[in-house]
Parts: structure tokens; C-alpha cells; sequence
């Protein structure tokens, strides 16, 4: 199972592009799968339709939510897919079944005010400079793009050369996505940059190490910050600014962007371009979200509607 595994992963990394976080979920994913086959005396080469319908109960029955067995099978499928194609099986034993339905709930967003108050934290919070220039570098550009947070700490210091008015953007499969930056977050980026290029020349000059090549440069194996660190950071510059940190995270920030921009009456082509999605249905859920504003505020405010 394992040989299958890495083979299935090495072709979704060169066929399909797919990204790290992507790779580290199909294979979680799967190794749940094949520990689950192993200990019934199963294999891959064996496993039957009713097996896997099995392993999906037996999912549900650990009360994992249906978005996560959806995900499970999903990746269930590729990789069953994958062996089929390469030869591997003379079938396919997951393409007739079905998934479970996930509920569609709006995507959790903040006021333009709660933003205001972490942009504001970002500035004061950090115990050092630099700390306060990367942290509002950091969040400006990520309430300024909506980028995702992945993208966010891997940005290559080469896009922020020569004050660009727009970031190129690697995003999901290897997709590149120009967003435009506002006037705070230029200068943010300026900022942080001129700070990061005399820190990066310092150590250099003193122990001889190479230039990153990270916008956000760290001592991790990745050469940046990570998506983990940056949750957590986050978190800790809401609880300074005053707000709830559990309703708080990076990807609300990617959800407010967008809101406040639908909510401004920005095209929803546009946002979709800016957000980087494949699926305009995808961008379309943010409308759901100024409906319900908007109901409540009419059983709010409406005159007709109060008691």
C-alpha cells in the first residue's frame, strides 16, 4: 500500500501540481485507508466496493464530519482511479460510490471594524521593530489581497521588489494570479521590506550566510514562515486587540476581503480572479452572506417587522 501511496502522490506532484498541504492530506487520508484495510487482513490489490463503503462507516461511526469523510473518499478515489489507469487493478472499485452530502454554511467573516482593531495590534503588539514591521506587513497584505495563508508566508522576496503596485501569486496547482495592493499595504510591504534587506545584509556580512530568497524569511526547513506559526501569531494579536481569538484566523481575513468587497459592490468576476478560484460557484457563496445581512437587518430596523 505504501509503494502505491508514494507513486499516486508523485503523480498528483507532477501531473496535477499539487500542492504540499495538498500531498499531506491525500496521504493522512490514505494511510487511515490502508490501516483500516490491514487490520481486516485486506490490501489495496483485494479491497471490493463494500470494503470501502465499510471503511466510510466505519468513519461516520467515529463521528467524523461529512465534510472529512467526503475528503477521505475523494482521495479514496483519485488514488483508486490512478491504480487503475497505471494498470495496477483491472478495476475500479470506488467510482460508483457516492459521498456524503455536506451542509453548505457561510463562510464566517468580521466587521470592517474588528479589522481596523488587528491591523491596529499588528503595529504596537510586537516586542521589537522588526516585529511590528513584519506583522503589519503581514496582515496589511493579507486583508489587502485575500490571499490564501500558504501563499501569504511563501511569497518570494522578488515580488516585492520595486514597490509593485500588483503581487504575482502562486496559488493552488501551481496557478498564478495577479492581486492588487493598496496604498497601507505598499507601504507596509516598503517598510518591512527595507528593514528585512539591512537585517538579511547584517548576516551576511557577519557569519556568511546566503540571501533568502523569502519575502519572510526563517530558520524552518521551509526557509519561511509557516501557516502554523502564522495561525497562531494571529490569534495572539486578536486576543491584544480585544476580539474573540476563536473568531479569528487567517482564512476569516481571506473571507472578509472578500465580503467587504461584495458588500462595496465589486464585481463577483473580480473577486473570483483575486481570490483564485477555478469555480465561480466557489465565489458565489459570499453572496449568501449579504443575504443574511441583509435579512437581519431588515428584522432588525424595518419598522413593519418589530412587535
Amino acid at each position: 500500500m505504501t509503494a502505491w501511496i508514494d507513486r499516486f502522490l508523485e503523480a498528483q506532484a507532477a501531473e496535477r501540481g499539487a500542492a504540499l498541504n495538498s500531498l499531506l492530506a491525500y496521504r493522512r487520508d490514505l494511510e487511515d485507508y490502508a490501516a483500516h484495510l490491514a487490520a481486516r487482513a485486506l490490501s489495496p490489490e483485494t479491497a471490493r466496493r463494500a470494503d470501502i463503503e465499510a471503511y466510510l462507516v466505519s468513519c461516520e461511526a467515529q463521528g467524523l464530519a461529512a465534510s472529512t469523510r467526503a475528503r477521505r473518499l475523494a482521495a479514496i478515489r483519485g488514488f483508486y482511479r490512478f491504480a487503475h489507469e497505471e494498470g495496477l487493478r483491472a478495476d475500479d472499485p470506488a467510482i460508483r460510490i457516492s459521498g456524503p452530502s455536506k451542509r453548505k454554511s457561510l463562510p464566517k467573516t468580521i466587521s470592517p471594524e474588528a479589522v481596523d482593531a488587528l491591523l491596529a495590534a499588528a503595529e504596537t503588539m510586537g516586542a521589537t521593530e522588526a516585529e511590528r514591521l513584519r506583522d503589519t506587513c503581514l496582515m496589511q497584505l493579507l486583508y489587502a489581497t485575500g490571499m490564501r495563508v500558504t501563499e501569504l508566508v511563501s511569497l518570494p522576496v522578488a515580488s516585492a521588489r520595486g514597490d509593485p503596485r500588483m503581487l504575482l501569486v502562486r496559488g493552488k496547482g501551481g496557478r498564478e494570479r495577479l492581486v492588487p495592493l493598496s496604498p497601507p499595504a505598499r507601504a507596509a510591504l516598503t517598510a518591512w521590506l527595507a528593514h528585512r534587506d539591512a537585517d538579511e545584509a547584517k548576516k551576511r556580512a557577519e557569519r556568511g550566510t546566503p540571501a533568502s530568497p523569502a519575502l519572510f524569511p526563517s530558520r524552518g526547513k521551509a526557509g519561511h514562515l509557516t501557516r502554523i506559526w502564522f495561525h497562531t501569531r494571529i490569534k495572539t494579536l486578536a486576543a491584544h486587540a480585544g476580539l474573540d481569538p476563536g473568531a479569528i484566523s487567517p482564512h476569516v481575513l481571506r473571507h472578509a476581503f472578500a465580503t467587504h468587497l461584495l458588500s462595496g459592490g465589486a464585481d463577483l468576476r473580480a473577486i473570483q480572479a483575486m481570490l483564485g478560484h477555478a469555480d465561480i460557484s466557489t465565489t458565489e457563496i459570499y453572496t449568501h452572506v449579504l443575504e443574511s445581512r441583509l435579512q437581519e437587518l431588515v428584522l432588525t430596523h424595518h419598522p413593519l417587522a418589530k412587535p
